[in-house]
């Protein structure tokens, strides 16, 4: 479902780091290291090319594709047999229900202040996509990171490793390449240096090391994140709900254990489709209606959660 796109400066700011990024890896850091012209700088260049084309378009339906609504007509069946698991409010143990949106809510939705609405399957609100990340769009949220933590990555290999710096620090060992960057960059003669075409590349690499190496931990911290919740089937909201959730068992003798939780190979299935091949693709056509999740006790007598 598609939602309409309101201008958002945290986009916008987005938007032309990409452009600085790509452009900046193509013509200034693989020209000078390979040469566009060459065989290896042809190579690079389609494959940060690729990675590249698949952050964009993957960022692009983040943005565009609704979160999941929940719809206006739904209302929990507690005679169904076949969904064991009920979610209630903590206070009271009444179905939740959403006084705001003034509907019932399904399991693992939640209210969003931002967006006002309910979210289905709601992980978080994402102000550098101007959007939910939630039931339809989380996948390709995901591989928006992957994709772009590679991009980051490829370009800082590149940048750090481009044949002047070796030319000039071949005693550096790589882990130390970005620092020698920064300060050889900023003490190195332009005259001297004939690698150097002048102090405009001087500052693109400089900048562009500043904004890839915070870039490249931040998404890598945020990728290793989302790992986790998949592995676990877990939201960042039912990951800190689940905290109160254990300790509160932990309080009354029992162990705790997410309802969601049907095992690490069958939590990724759920998360990004059945088959291996299609977790690379921005696509969320197996992810059902959002209403209802196959949980750890189906098949046993029901329960509340």
């Amino acid at each position: 479902m598609k939602r309409r796109v309101r201008f958002s400066l945290p986009v916008t700011v987005v938007v032309l780091a990409i452009i600085y990024i790509y452009f900046s890896t193509i013509f200034v850091f693989i020209d000078g290291w390979f040469g566009l012209m060459s065989s290896p700088g042809i190579l690079n260049a389609v494959v940060f090319t690729a990675v590249a084309f698949m952050s964009i378009f993957s960022y692009a339906v983040a943005i565009l594709t609704d979160a999941g609504r929940v719809p206006s007509t739904f209302m929990p069946d507690i005679e169904d047999s076949s969904n064991p698991v009920h979610e209630i409010k903590r206070k009271g143990g009444d179905l939740r229900y959403c006084q705001k949106c003034s509907h019932f809510k399904p399991p693992r939705a939640h209210h969003c202040r931002v967006c006002k609405r309910c979210v289905l399957r709601m992980d978080h609100h994402c102000i550098w996509i101007s959007n939910c990340v939630g039931h339809a769009n989380y996948k390709v949220f995901f591989g928006l990171v992957v994709y772009a933590v590679i991009a980051c990555i490829y370009s800082l290999w590149v940048d750090t490793n481009r044949e002047s710096l070796q030319l000039h620090f071949p005693r550096v060992s790589p882990c130390l390449n970005f620092q020698v960057l920064l300060v050889g960059s900023l003490t190195v003669d332009p005259q001297k240096d004939e690698l150097q075409s002048g102090d405009s590349f001087r500052t693109i690499y400089v900048i562009s090391g500043l904004l890839l190496v915070p870039l490249s931990v931040a998404l890598g911290v945020l990728l290793g994140w989302h790992v986790y919740l998949i592995l676990q089937n877990k939201t960042t909201i039912e990951f800190h709900e689940g905290v109160r959730a254990m300790w509160l068992a932990e309080k009354e003798g029992h162990v705790y254990k997410h309802p969601y939780d049907v095992g690490a190979y069958e939590n990724l299935t759920t998360v990004l489709g059945p088959s291996i091949s299609c977790w690379v693709c921005p696509t969320s056509g197996h992810i059902g209606s959002g209403l209802r999740f196959r949980t750890a006790y189906d098949g046993m007598s029901s329960a509340s959660v």
